[in-house]
């Protein structure tokens, strides 16, 4: 465990498990959590033989809560700046939402050109372009993200209990028994964090448009999603993800919710093995 400090002083905290010399897996949490939130992964592949690594967002959890850079560009350059410091290669970066935009501008900018990265996986995860627009008529409506910002700053700690209680794990649904602990868990995560991070933040996972970050990725990417995610919709995320990127393997859950990786932890790391040893 350490930081690294980037160019304009965010300071980036960052765990790292494992032999030095195994392959490193790199995990990208998503909004508004931290690296605590890939537990289940982390020790998974660790008794795998992995080398696990993952870094908390800036203005997230142990990262500096630093004013500005709230953004997909910023996030990508943290992370080349906490792979160049540990010098990793041949790596596998994994995002989940938030943090699969992470992964697809990371490895289109810096990841594939530095020749640091092998494969990639993309879990429920944002790109293209949440936003609806004139080009992506599919998308969500921005009242839908001004009202996440308007209960984000009326009150935080009760926005993030209602997302994390209801949608983010389909808590809400019929039959579904809500788990408190990771109720309380998720809760606990978003408030380590900044306020004006994860307030900014909602523009950059909802806006920035990463079309062409998928289309220049080459390297193998894994894409998952559940078709009752109630956060990022699958059919204008996996899909889309699959058909722009040139080489993937697409693979949609029935009935999963948006966190999945911690609802059907023992299946998705079992698939997420399976397509990195293939």
């Amino acid at each position: 465990m350490g930081y690294v400090t980037t160019d304009d002083g965010a300071e980036i905290y960052f765990k790292d498990w494992g032999d030095a010399d195994a392959q490193p897996i790199v995990f990208h949490h998503g909004w508004p959590l931290s690296s605590d939130d890939w537990d289940a992964q982390m020790l998974f592949f660790l008794a795998e033989g992995f080398r696990v690594v993952a870094s908390d967002r800036r203005g997230h959890g142990r990262s500096s809560q630093i004013a500005t850079g709230h953004d997909m560009d910023h996030y990508a350059s943290d992370v080349s700046a906490v792979v160049e410091h540990l010098d990793l290669h041949d790596a596998i970066h994994i995002g989940h939402s938030t943090g699969g935009g992470q992964v697809a501008r990371y490895v289109a900018r810096y990841g594939q050109p530095q020749g640091r990265v092998a494969k990639a996986v993309l879990v429920a995860a944002v790109p293209p372009l949440m936003l609806k627009t004139d080009a992506n008529p599919e998308g969500t409506d921005i009242s839908v993200f001004d009202g996440f910002r308007q209960a984000l700053a009326a009150n935080r700690a009760e926005f993030f209990q209602a997302v994390a209680s209801g949608p983010f794990y389909g808590f809400n649904r019929d039959g579904v028994t809500p788990s408190e602990p990771v109720i309380a868990n998720w809760w606990r995560q978003g408030m380590t964090g900044s306020a004006v991070a994860h307030h900014e933040g909602i523009k950059a996972f909802s806006e920035t448009d990463q079309t062409e970050d998928l289309r220049a990725i080459t390297v193998p990417v894994l894409v998952l999603q559940g078709d009752d995610d109630q956060v990022v919709p699958y059919q204008d995320a996996a899909l889309k993800q699959a058909d722009l990127l040139s080489d993937s393997t697409l693979k949609i859950y029935e009935g999963y919710p948006h966190g999945m990786l911690t609802t059907h932890a023992d299946v998705l790391n079992a698939d997420i093995l399976a397509f990195i040893r293939s």
